[in-house]
């Protein structure tokens, strides 16, 4: 079934597309409105500089990412890297948009469980997964390209991951306030969430994963999997002695 078919022409920020699909239609993210036209020598410069950009936070960390360090990496003119990206959150976004691209792909097309094919519940919690480890890979990027507060849940990427969890949340509850649960949803994937539970906490991505599974189940009210327990060998640890885990 196609992926626009469950959104409702009532909610506003989920319009309903122009064209027929026959396809699922990638969301794009992250570029400006020249770039769909961008000439072959300048898509070319964008691709260099870019693969400099990557090869620096292979080498050096995002701390390694500066303007001047990506030009002389690319051998091009400070300048150029400024005219392309803006600024040096303009140039991590970029290098951001790729994996986004890459991800959407998998949920929109991809094989299933994450991408069409299996059954909504099922997908929600392969999306959560995904988005974690990607966030695990990534985290310092992600952290360091976040826009600030006030634009956050408006930057593209971000509203498609929310189209994707209101999209699946429908087809499980369709007379809940999807839109709202798929804001839950997406904040307990939020990258500086993951840092301080990872980081700052020193949770293991492994428990992070479980409560995804958790909270999916119980807001979807779900029963859980027989394979991923509600509550974690920590929280066991740390429960008072006499008490019963949570129901």
């Amino acid at each position: 079934m196609l992926y626009a078919v469950f959104m409702s022409s009532a909610l506003p920020p989920c319009p309903q597309p122009q064209e027929p699909l026959d396809t699922p239609l990638l969301l794009e993210v992250g570029t400006g409105p020249d770039e769909p036209c961008l000439r072959a020598d300048a898509a070319r410069n964008r691709a260099r500089l870019l693969e400099a950009a990557t090869r620096l936070i292979a080498e050096h960390g995002v701390a390694g990412v500066t303007m001047e360090a990506v030009a002389t990496a690319a051998k091009v003119g400070k300048g150029t890297v400024f005219r392309r990206f803006g600024d040096r959150t303009g140039l991590l976004t970029a290098l951001l948009d790729h994996s986004s691209r890459s991800l959407q792909a998998d949920f929109l097309g991809g094989p299933p469980p994450l991408g069409p094919g299996a059954p909504p519940l099922e997908r929600l919690r392969a999306f959560g997964t995904a988005v974690l480890h990607r966030s695990a890979e990534q985290l310092d990027l992600q952290l360091a390209a976040l826009p600030e507060p006030t634009r956050r849940y408006a930057h593209p990427s971000v509203q498609a991951l929310r189209t994707h969890l209101t999209v699946l949340l429908r087809q499980l509850l369709p007379e809940a306030d999807c839109e709202l649960l798929a804001l839950t949803l997406l904040n307990y994937l939020d990258p500086a969430l993951i840092h301080h539970l990872n980081r700052q906490c020193g949770m293991p991505m492994s428990r992070l994963e479980a409560g995804w599974l958790d909270l999916v189940d119980r807001i979807t009210a779900t029963e859980p999997r027989a394979d991923v327990p509600r509550t974690s060998p920590t929280a066991a640890a740390e429960r008072p002695p006499g008490t019963a885990p949570r129901p």
